[in-house]
């Protein structure tokens, strides 16, 4: 089992926004993966692998005379990490037809119900991309689909997409615990055909999809696209997030080149998704 640490940066910011979105979008460009808002800010993870000591130097927003921000931080052990995010997930709602929410919230009486726990993975839907994600799925036909989730995390994607109809899927991604723990919530969701696999787009090789999802980052999406595009199933759907705004000619024109088609932008905050047809 990995034994990877996570660094947790709690941030107290004045005014709360757009402090807090504005130190989002630049945390997430310095490498830190997840964020959960409070009342006083926001929680931001990073690996401690991906850590230095310089990592907020670049963060513009804590020089600002606009705001006022102190924060602390601290080594997150995965074994800590249940109680971290219990003090702090709530149930989410999406379109009013999806919950996502732990064990032990109260069930839901919306259509879909995704029971996740966690750890030390991240996907739970309180983030902008993944809740964007969970809108794609909601408004494309994935019945009787083949469908990729690439950098699954808790791998609460695939399986929303198997309760709207998909019946081949895989849920791949490149760390242990994320592995892991999407086995865990595959299985706590009664989902029979959903694969999970640790590794990266080394391991699509000769596999073809009609959809697939990719929530990761920009420079990893940038990386892999092409090898995306030969998975695709004619008239197959991409969908990509894990970026903002700003990014989306960059990742336009990487698609372009590979015979996708942008068709539909959802955005939120900063954050966007998209949805590419080839």
């Amino acid at each position: 089992m990995s034994n990877a640490i996570y660094i947790g940066y709690t941030f107290k910011i004045e005014p709360l926004q757009p402090g807090t979105e504005i130190l989002i979008a630049e945390l997430g460009y310095a490498g830190f993966e997840s964020f959960v808002e409070n009342e006083e800010g926001v929680i931001a993870y990073i690996q401690k692998e991906e850590w230095n000591e310089a990592i907020l130097d670049d963060i513009q927003i804590l020089s600002s005379d606009e705001f006022e921000m102190t924060y602390t931080f601290e080594d997150i052990e995965q074994t800590n990490w249940n109680k971290e995010w219990e003090k702090n997930f709530n149930p989410i709602v999406v379109d009013d037809l999806v919950t996502v929410r732990a064990p032990f919230h109260e069930k839901p009486d919306t259509k879909y119900d995704l029971i996740i726990e966690p750890k030390m993975s991240f996907g739970t839907g309180h983030h902008e991309t993944t809740h964007m994600m969970i809108q794609h799925i909601l408004r494309n036909d994935f019945k009787g689909k083949s469908v990729l989730d690439m950098g699954c995390g808790t791998g609460v994607l695939a399986i929303l997409a198997e309760k709207v109809g998909a019946t081949q899927l895989d849920a791949i991604d490149i760390d242990n615990w994320c592995y892991l723990n999407s086995l865990e919530n595959v299985e706590r969701n009664t989902c029979n055909n959903i694969s999970v696999y640790e590794g990266d787009v080394k391991l699509l090789e000769g596999k073809r999809y009609d959809s697939i999802i990719a929530n990761i980052n920009r420079n990893i999406l940038l990386a892999d696209i092409s090898k995306y595009s030969k998975c695709l199933n004619e008239n197959g759907t991409l969908f990509l997030s894990g970026f903002y705004k700003e990014d989306i000619p960059l990742i336009e024109a990487d698609c372009n080149k590979h015979m996708l088609k942008l068709k539909e932008t959802i955005q939120k905050g900063q954050w966007v998704s998209l949805k590419f047809i080839n």
